[in-house]
């Protein structure tokens, strides 16, 4: 099967979060398995391409015409790279913004990017499937259907659109539709149109052939009012065609055993050297080596509400006053950041934080942590603790989307269980279950069989894969008739 996919970011030349992890796990893992995949990415500063497919295409932005070229990178693992060379609109220092906020002409950028995804898959390179990510390219179902529908070359080739979170939607004035050049029967409570304004993701929802969210129980919440962000009706509307499949982990660079991060490897045969990777970690925040001693709650994350971090603040006293201390990472909502300054400043015997990215730390953490702490109000997937567990260090999560598919928790008199779970997002059911899990930490032989249950979870990329293979043959058969 020859497999297109569509998105405004992949590792390894762009991201911002998970998106990017799943457009490179996912094109990879079907070329391993044999299909032809190619993966269409705009031309953002920095990276390099390795030559031209087309000098020149013709698209048209409301009252302009724009001239983007296409180019080719070098193929990775099978996989081919194309990118959409437009440097009035990519050539940018950020992916959708800067200075903490968005590009005012982001409907323009990735209208013009969908149409010239459109046009490689006419001109360039001929999918059977085409596969889009969120509002930036929910446009490109919207366009063949709404727009090129008179074209053959389309008429069977169907789209499946995955949505990774439903918070963002691309959601701007009707004076959009003239700025990006739309026709006037697209802006309809059956289209696009949403409150008086234009969504992109809507459009997506509705035009696609198939859709996929992130994890099964992210499939079922974005059905809700709660997590449907005023879109729920639409996806209730749609949910015969809609399918959750978690994502994969890429255990080539997320695992002990060869991880070239981290102090010392280990492996579920043999955890004696975690020990040494939590010293390791310790010395690197300059956090007192007595720690070792303690249980060490990890935190890689985006310093923002949806993670949870305001219950964390709500009971940052109760939890410290516990035998435990903590590591952080992230950036993010600046009130969130000045939290964690603030906690490390009052308690630096017991906390060490670190403001920004740093992907070598964030791998000692997941390595040096004893557990990881995830207590989002809501996530749609979730990697952070599909890595934690590789490693031995246990997550304990908030019952939603992926966390809640993927985490079960631990009952130490059957010997059953991979981590420790709450539901109400409140900050006294986090630290009841923070306390339930030092308890369990204590007992030693208990704590051993729960880092070996863990361990051996597998939630590898090929698992996914084979998922989506079964929707996109799905997806071939509605628009075959």
């Amino acid at each position: 099967m020859r497999i297109l996919f569509a998105a405004s970011e992949a590792l390894p030349y762009a991201k911002t979060g998970g998106l990017g992890d799943v457009l490179e796990g996912l094109p990879r893992a079907l070329s391993a398995m044999g299909h032809d995949v190619a993966v269409v990415l705009p031309l953002y500063r920095g990276i390099g391409t390795r030559s031209v497919v087309l000098s020149s295409l013709t698209i048209p932005i409301g009252p302009r015409m724009h001239f983007p070229a296409i180019r080719e990178g070098d193929p990775l693992r099978g996989v081919r790279y194309f990118f959409v060379d437009a440097g009035e609109f990519f050539d940018r220092n950020g992916l959708y913004g800067e200075f903490g906020g968005e590009f005012g002409d982001n409907p323009e950028r990735f209208t013009l990017f969908s149409r010239a995804v459109i046009e490689i898959a006419k001109q360039v390179w001929q999918p059977d499937v085409m596969h889009c990510h969120d509002w930036q390219t929910a446009l490109v179902p919207v366009l063949l259907r709404g727009v090129y529908g008179f074209d053959p070359s389309f008429a069977r080739i169907p789209v499946v659109f995955t949505v990774h979170n439903m918070a963002y939607q691309g959601r701007y004035g009707q004076d959009v539709m003239w700025r990006i050049g739309l026709p006037g029967h697209l802006f309809h409570v059956n289209a696009l149109e949403f409150w008086g304004d234009v969504d992109f993701l809507k459009g997506g929802l509705l035009f696609a052939d198939y859709l996929t969210a992130v994890s099964r129980k992210y499939a079922e919440e974005i059905q809700t009012p709660e997590f449907g962000f005023g879109l729920d009706a639409v996806t209730r509307a749609r949910s015969s065609r809609l399918v959750g499949i978690l994502n994969g982990a890429d255990y080539s660079t997320w695992n002990p055993e060869n991880d070239r991060w981290i102090a010392a490897h280990y492996s579920a045969a043999g955890t004696t050297n975690k020990a040494i990777c939590k010293q390791d970690l310790l010395r690197e925040l300059r956090m007192p080596a007595e720690n070792s001693e303690r249980m060490v709650v990890g935190i890689v994350s985006r310093f923002v509400e949806q993670k949870g971090f305001d219950m964390i603040a709500h009971v940052a006293r109760e939890f410290l006053d516990e035998d435990v201390a903590i590591v952080a990472l992230g950036s993010g909502d600046h009130r969130y950041e000045a939290f964690f300054r603030m906690l490390a400043d009052a308690r630096p015997d017991r906390v060490g934080v670190r403001i920004g990215f740093d992907n070598v730390l964030a791998h000692k953490i997941q390595a040096g942590a004893d557990l990881f702490l995830m207590p989002s109000r809501y996530e749609p997937c979730g990697l952070s603790q599909m890595y934690s567990m590789r490693y031995g260090t246990i997550p304990l999560v908030r019952a939603t989307g992926g966390l809640d598919d993927t985490v079960e928790p631990f009952e130490p008199a059957a010997g059953r269980g991979t981590g420790f779970k709450f539901w109400d997002a409140t900050g006294p059911a986090l630290l009841d279950t923070l306390r339930w899990a030092l308890t369990c930490y204590r007992n030693r032989p208990a704590w051993a069989k729960l880092m070996q249950n863990a361990m051996a979870q597998n939630f590898s990329w090929e698992v996914a894969a084979a998922k989506y293979l079964d929707v996109y043959e799905r997806a071939r058969a509605v628009r075959a008739g």
